[in-house]
C-alpha cells in the first residue's frame, strides 16, 4: 500500500472532498473543500474522479514525504512548493520520486492550496464523504487537521498520467474575485435602502477571527431596521448574517445549519471558490445581482468545468 508521511503539517492541513450534501436537517453541514473548483481541477490533472479526497492547506504548508513515490498536482494558491530542489508549478501534474518530499512555505497568493495524488487519499467515509468536519471531529483523518507523524494511505494509480497542464485561459477564468456577487437573502427587506446600499458601496476586511465556520467582516455596521427577534431557521453556505451590533459574517463551509440572525444577502454559488481564497486582512466588496443572473453564472461555471478534460494542453 502506498502512503504519504507527514513530516510537518503546516498551519491547517485537512483531508477534503466535495462535502456531504443533504444532511443539514440532521444538523451536519456539508464541509468539504473551501475552494471546490481548485480541488476538482487538481483531481482532473492526475486522472482522479473530480470529487476525490485531496489535501487542503491553509495559509501555509508543511513537508510531506512520499515513500513509494506519487504523481501529484497542486491547484489554488501558490505555496512555493519545492521537491528535490526544484520548484513545482501549479496547474500541472508532477512525478514525485520514491523517498522524496514536497516542502511548502507560506502562501504567496490566496488562502488555500490543494494537493491531489493520483489514486486519491484513502480515509474512512463519514456519511458518504471523506471531508474533515473540524467542529464535530468527524470525517477525514481522525476528524482533525493533520499532525506531524501522521501516515495517510493512497489509492492505487489506475493509469499513466500524461504531463498536461491547464490552458492559460482556463486559469484566468478561475482567478479569485475580490468583488463577490450576492443575491438578496430572506431578511433583505429588514434592512433600509441606505443599509443595503452601504453593503454594495463599501469595502470590508476579512477579520483574523475567521475560520471554516464563518468569515467575519470588519467594516460599516449593517444594522437592520426591524428590531424584532426572528425565529431560528435553516441557513446556507455563503449567507451573510448580521449580528445585533451590525457586524456581518459570511457563513462558510462548516457553518451551523440553523441561525437566528437576519441575513441581508447570500454569496452566489459561482463565487464560492473565490470565497475560499480570502485571507485575513483581505479586502472584499459586494455586487448585488438577480437570482436569474446567479443561476446563469452557475451553469456557465459548471459547463466550463465539464469541458476541462478536453482542454488540457
Amino acid at each position: 500500500m502506498r502512503t504519504l508521511f507527514v513530516e510537518a503539517p503546516g498551519l491547517l492541513t485537512t483531508v477534503q472532498d466535495l462535502g456531504r450534501a443533504g444532511y443539514g436537517p440532521m444538523g451536519v453541514s456539508a464541509s468539504g473543500a473551501a475552494d471546490p473548483v481548485a480541488l476538482q481541477l487538481a483531481n482532473l490533472l492526475v486522472g482522479n474522479e473530480r470529487g476525490a479526497a485531496a489535501l487542503e492547506m491553509t495559509l501555509s504548508g508543511g513537508r510531506l514525504q512520499f515513500p513509494h513515490g506519487a504523481v501529484v498536482a497542486l491547484c489554488g494558491s501558490d505555496f512555493s512548493a519545492v521537491c528535490d530542489g526544484h520548484s513545482l508549478e501549479l496547474w500541472i501534474p508532477h512525478a514525485i520520486p520514491p523517498g522524496s518530499a514536497i516542502s511548502f512555505s507560506g502562501t504567496r497568493t490566496g488562502a488555500r492550496c490543494y494537493l491531489s495524488v493520483a489514486g486519491g487519499i484513502l480515509v474512512k467515509p463519514f456519511l458518504g464523504s471523506a471531508s474533515t468536519h473540524l467542529v464535530s471531529g468527524l470525517g477525514g483523518h481522525d476528524g482533525r487537521a493533520l499532525r506531524k507523524g501522521d501516515v495517510l494511505q493512497l489509492g492505487p494509480q489506475q493509469k499513466s498520467i500524461r504531463r498536461r497542464k491547464l490552458a492559460p485561459e482556463l486559469i484566468r477564468a478561475w482567478e479569485p474575485r475580490k468583488t463577490l456577487r450576492v443575491t438578496p437573502a430572506p431578511q433583505f427587506d429588514w434592512f433600509s435602502k441606505t443599509t443595503t446600499k452601504l453593503l454594495v458601496d463599501s469595502s470590508f476586511t476579512i477579520s483574523e477571527e475567521s475560520d471554516r465556520l464563518g468569515l467575519r467582516l470588519q467594516g460599516p455596521a449593517l444594522r437592520s431596521v426591524e428590531s424584532r427577534e426572528m425565529i431560528t431557521e435553516g441557513v446556507t453556505l455563503g449567507a451573510i448574517q448580521v449580528t445585533p451590533s451590525g457586524q456581518a459574517i459570511i457563513l462558510f463551509v462548516e457553518q451551523q445549519t440553523t441561525g437566528g440572525y437576519p441575513k441581508i444577502a447570500n454569496v452566489i454559488s459561482a463565487d464560492r471558490s473565490s470565497l475560499g481564497q480570502l485571507r485575513p486582512r483581505d479586502e472584499v466588496r459586494f455586487e448585488m445581482i438577480s437570482l436569474e443572473e446567479a443561476r446563469a453564472l452557475w451553469i456557465e461555471q459548471q459547463t466550463l468545468l465539464a469541458s476541462v478534460e478536453k482542454r488540457l494542453t
